[in-house]
């Protein structure tokens, strides 16, 4: 198990973008402050991209980080999604993975971390080094993902390990080119060839951080470094958790997600008749 060399750091900054809604507010506190004490970068600016809500304002103001409302930064909104069937709902889900691929319009440095808003960093992380980019795997995926990647490029993943974890860093200007290869290659905007090519019948069609890395891993396999995620998911409340059960989970894990909000991948209630 490859572990950080104690005091080991990097000098490439970058920001951090976490997409949130208002029911993240029990985790995302947490979130903020586990960035800050594991991230081992100069970290710029923290951008939490949100509903424009009062309690997620005031947040933001309280951890100096910079509120985006989430219906600016892109033409469509959450409501112009429709990614549902009876059982299940994840317009949301779908409308937050479109606004992390927005993070080289939004973000001031060359690279961001783009984090989900339940998972915590318990162990210190690098993100870049020497000129390698660290991704965090695991080794099974949603096949769909796969296959969406497939019409999307036009060609097969190129890595054997799935880059689906909870967080990623992200290069702008890299990922400015994937959406300009989507843009040409299917003579539309980005997210509209996102949209079109995803089957909207699969509960799991889409993932940007699959599309990301596997497009990144496919233009350059040499400048990546592949790291086991170790991520622990946890059906409990955050504010159940003890720091020394943090400090037990952290031998083993790098990060744990909190998979009790259900915002982005609520079910649907089916009306009785």
């Amino acid at each position: 198990m490859s572990v950080l060399i104690k005091g080991q750091s990097s000098s490439t900054k970058i920001d951090i973008l976490i997409p949130a809604i208002e029911k993240d507010l029990v985790t995302l506190p947490y979130v903020i402050d586990a960035v800050k004490k594991q991230v081992k970068h100069p970290i710029g600016q923290i951008l939490i991209v949100a509903p424009k809500r009062r309690r997620i304002m005031e947040l933001c103001r309280r951890k100096g980080c910079k509120f985006v409302d989430e219906n600016k930064v892109l033409p469509i909104s959450k409501k112009n999604i429709h990614y549902r069937s009876k059982k299940w709902e994840r317009s949301g889900w779908l409308f937050q993975q479109l606004l992390k691929m927005s993070g080289d319009t939004l973000c001031s440095s060359e690279y961001f971390l783009a984090i989900d808003a339940d998972t915590l960093l318990i162990r210190p992380h690098l993100f870049r080094t020497g000129k390698k980019t660290v991704f965090y795997c695991r080794k099974w995926s949603q096949p769909e993902y796969f296959k969406t990647y497939r019409r999307l490029l036009g060609k097969k993943p190129s890595s054997t390990s799935s880059f689906v974890t909870h967080y990623m860093l992200f290069n702008k200007s890299k990922l400015a080119q994937l959406k300009r290869t989507l843009k040409s290659k299917h003579q539309t905007s980005w997210y509209k060839a996102i949209l079109s090519k995803m089957d909207k019948s699969k509960q799991f069609a889409f993932s940007e951080f699959e599309t990301y890395g596997n497009f990144l891993y496919s233009i350059n396999p040499g400048g990546v470094i592949l790291k086991r995620a170790l991520n622990k998911s946890l059906n409990m409340n955050i504010g159940e958790i003890t720091r020394k059960r943090v400090n037990a989970l952290s031998k083993r894990y790098r990060s744990i997600s909190f998979h009790k909000r259900k915002g982005y991948v609520r079910k649907t209630r089916v009306e009785s008749k």
